[in-house]
């Protein structure tokens, strides 16, 4: 898995819209990019949910908020709608990010990792957090990162 101090990977995956992004657009800007396993399912949708109701904060410290999971842009769509997320989501389709990311599946295999990475403006890896157990704890560290960064 990239680890602190790594530049992050060269990205380009359509948001819930169907734009297209890439890493190089945040540039300039700090970023909280988490991955999540599955839109919809009950620990996502809380983890989706806890970065919404705390992205005024994220905003005020110059960081962008963007989510990542596989799936298809319309189930994005959907999931944002439904919970009216204020941020980014991107379709993974195929795990090829999470994959480039290192990020492997826990629990046996059946559930795909939730991992959140903290980057700079610079676009190097500041914090990395394993959040598979507690959904939205780590938004809060995430956060006070950022204040500091």
């Amino acid at each position: 898995m990239l680890k602190k101090g790594d530049k992050i990977i060269d990205f380009r995956l359509k948001d819930q819209n169907g734009i297209e992004r890439t890493n190089s657009e945040f540039l300039g800007k700090k970023v909280v990019l988490f991955f999540y396993p599955n839109d919809d399912s009950f620990g996502c949708t809380k983890e989706a949910c806890a970065f919404r109701d705390s992205y005024t904060e994220f905003k005020e410290y110059d960081c962008e908020v963007i989510g990542i999971s596989q799936g298809t842009v319309d189930s994005k769509s959907n999931f944002v709608q439904k919970n009216r997320l204020n941020f980014i989501l991107l379709a993974d389709e195929g795990n090829k990010l999470r994959m480039a990311f290192g990020i492997k599946p826990n629990f046996f295999g059946f559930i795909q990792g939730r991992v959140t990475f903290i980057i700079d403006k610079e676009g190097i890896i500041q914090g990395i957090y394993d959040s598979q157990i507690n959904f939205s704890k780590h938004i809060k560290t995430a956060l006070s990162q950022v204040k500091k960064m």
